[in-house]
């Protein structure tokens, strides 16, 4: 177990550093184009900085299970995944209005200083947030064609770059469309799917797989695997969202419920819920000064109706569907290993 923490820090290492020196090479193009963009790169740079890089290595680990070796040409590749990640964070907070992320302001919020003192300060920095998303997005494709791998084999991945944005897209836009609307467990875990699920674990690891060259039958396990553990990901998300500790997750408990997210911890709240239940969240979801004696008066609906256990158990589901697709699919043993490893890392988490 020592030698697996040793392995996956060290993976990490390997990921930041690639990281660190594509964003100060472009960083240095941003800013010479005039000094007045050092608030935005520097926006960049933090937004980049830190991750746990779960993208990367399952992206890695794609790669590793065709049977390929170790090369740095493939962690640039798999970082350009946080890229795109990065991308996907600045913008949710954005459509999430989120003040604060990793115990820090969010890209819209700390991008509002270098406008200090004029009008329209709010809309300039999400203006200015949502041009830096893009850039990440851009960046993300622009690290991963410069990799250093062949050509043929950037050529087998391409495609999964536009199924990734789609259905990243889409996912976001489900959710945007469903805030608000009545609770649907079948609702939220399609945006769960599509939002989160597919993106954070599915696509890295079909886009390692491609590079490496691998048949149809490993991608269909990348599949069998990535979904439920990508969605049990998200599942652990919600409960951390509206239970976890602010100092260790980084952001507000209430977001969520001001939001009022279409969550698959709410829906299954809602539907478990009696009237007079569903009366007190009517009156409390999507309320700006939500606060937390109104979060402790959700916290125990949640409790009452189960849904905190229902969660749980459909993460465990997720979990055993994601373990019995590596066991029955006779990978490399150091790929077997390490995608053991990460559904610990994926869902056995508090940020």
């Amino acid at each position: 177990m020592n030698e697996d923490r040793h392995e996956a820090a060290a993976f990490k290492a390997r990921v930041d550093g690639e990281l660190k020196a594509f964003v100060d090479q472009e960083i240095l193009h941003l800013v010479a184009i005039d000094e007045q963009l050092a608030p935005l790169a520097e926006q960049l740079r933090t937004v980049t900085v830190e991750g746990k890089r779960l993208r990367a290595a399952f992206c890695y680990w794609g790669w590793r299970a065709t049977g390929q070796p170790d090369c740095d040409e493939m962690v640039r590749a798999a970082a350009a995944m946080e890229l795109v990640h990065a991308a996907a964070v600045v913008h949710d907070d954005i459509i999430d209005d989120s003040p604060v992320r990793r115990g820090a302001a969010t890209a819209h919020i700390a991008l509002r200083e270098p406008l200090a003192g004029r009008t329209g300060r709010e809309a300039g920095g999400r203006a200015l947030a949502m041009l830096a998303g893009d850039l990440l997005m851009s960046w993300a494709g622009q690290l991963f064609t410069s990799c250093g791998l062949p050509a043929a084999y950037l050529g087998r991945a391409r495609p999964m770059w536009a199924t990734l944005a789609r259905e990243l897209v889409a996912g976001e836009a489900l959710e945007i469309l469903r805030t608000r609307a009545r609770p649907r467990a079948d609702s939220s875990l399609q945006v769960i799917r599509y939002k989160t699920a597919k993106y954070t674990v599915e696509h890295p690891l079909h886009i390692g797989g491609r590079l490496g060259g691998g048949r149809a039958a490993l991608i269909e396990t990348f599949s069998a695997y990535g979904l439920p553990l990508g969605e049990a990901f998200q599942l652990r998300d919600d409960l951390l969202g509206v239970f976890g500790d602010p100092l260790t997750t980084g952001k507000s408990n209430v977001d969520d419920l001001v939001g009022h997210k279409p969550t698959a911890l709410l829906a299954t709240t809602w539907a478990a819920a009696t009237a007079a239940e569903r009366k007190v969240l009517r009156g409390l979801l999507g309320r700006r000064t939500l606060g937390q004696e109104g979060l402790e008066q959700v916290r125990d609906i949640m409790r009452r109706t189960g849904a905190v256990e229902r969660i749980e158990a459909l993460i465990a589901e997720r979990v055993r569907a994601a373990g019995a697709a590596i066991d029955r699919a006779a990978l490399p043993a150091p790929a077997t290993a390490a995608l053991t490893r990460l559904v610990g890392s994926a869902v056995a988490r508090q940020s």
